[in-house]
């Protein structure tokens, strides 16, 4: 398995690199200058605005800042924001924690709901139950997260004044911490929940019906083994793919959802980095979630063969 890890691994430098200069490349030819804002003031020389572009080498071709670029981000150096004038790695850093904390536990109380209830509604097939949660699920994967957001804004925010409509990071107070996230956590604990019980219930059911599953009920095991024992773990195979593989989306879905109720989180910084044409900031965001998008592809890979003692590695 190290062998096989190792391999991987090795594939997904050159796959960084290929992503890395797609997106330098489309950012670099994109419409708009990065210092934008500083051609705009009429407080700073034309000589001064110049030296500042030579200065971030946006003087030079493509390819040499691209080069420029991939050196200083392998030694750690990720660039300093065209916006803020601060570190790129200290802005990301002042926001992965929120982001963290929000999509964490979302996608925590996500598959703590979508397993259980895919189990359920397949052992209970065309029950009243199977079509009550399958007729949820279809909506609850069908709504986008933006209309889901303001229903709750509207309905708890505005009509009930349960929880603040805004997150504010500068809280303290435990309890007033956990109203402000309910409503960005169910956004997207609903959304993951409904897509990922989806796909545990298709499992399950091209399990139930294998061979060793009539082989266990034969033998005189209960229902409720034969599902938990036998089933469940081959099944849970292709679900684990999709929920490596969810993870790092998430990322980027929730950056609609931080908008939404303004969580200070590395979606927002994204949005606003876009807006502002501030490329170190964009090119390290977007290289973060590639990486997280491969790392996660990996650990999907490897848990095969804990869940599945026919995978074998080589």
């Amino acid at each position: 398995m190290t062998a096989y890890a190792l391999r991987r691994v090795l594939i997904a430098i050159p796959t960084l690199l290929v992503i890395s200069l797609i997106v330098y490349s489309v950012l670099a030819l994109a419409p708009g200058d990065p210092l934008s804002s500083l051609a705009a003031s009429t407080e700073l020389p034309a000589e001064v605005r110049e030296n500042i572009r030579i200065q971030f080498g946006l003087d030079q071709p493509i390819y040499v800042r691209y080069f420029k670029w991939l050196a200083a981000y392998i030694q750690g150096d990720w660039g300093y924001s065209f916006a803020s004038r601060l570190p790129t790695q200290k802005l990301i850093s002042l926001r992965i924690p929120t982001t963290l904390w929000v999509i964490g536990i979302s996608y925590l109380i996500a598959v703590a709901i979508a397993i259980p209830l895919g189990v359920a509604t397949a052992a209970r097939q065309y029950s009243k139950f199977d079509h009550i949660f399958t007729a949820l699920s279809f909506v609850g994967f069908s709504l986008p997260t933006f209309f889901t957001g303001v229903i709750l804004i509207i309905v708890f925010s505005v009509q009930l004044r349960w929880l603040p409509m805004v997150y504010n990071q500068q809280v303290t107070d435990p309890i007033e911490w956990i109203k402000q996230a309910i409503m960005p956590i169910t956004v997207l604990a609903l959304l993951q929940a409904a897509t990922l019980s989806r796909y545990v219930r298709a499992s399950m059911l091209d399990n139930l019906n294998q061979d060793y599953a009539r082989t266990a009920r034969a033998k005189g095991l209960a229902e409720r083994v034969v599902v938990t024992r036998h089933v469940l773990r081959n099944a849970l195979v292709p679900v684990v793919t999709l929920i490596a593989l969810q993870l790092p989306t998430v990322f980027t879905g929730a950056v609609v959802t931080e908008q939404i109720f303004r969580v200070p989180g590395i979606g927002s910084l994204f949005i606003s980095s876009i807006q502002n044409n501030d490329t170190p900031v964009i090119m390290a965001i977007i290289m973060v979630f590639a990486a997280l998008v491969v790392f996660f592809t990996l650990v999907a890979d490897l848990l095969y063969g804990v869940l599945d003692p026919r995978v074998r590695y080589r």
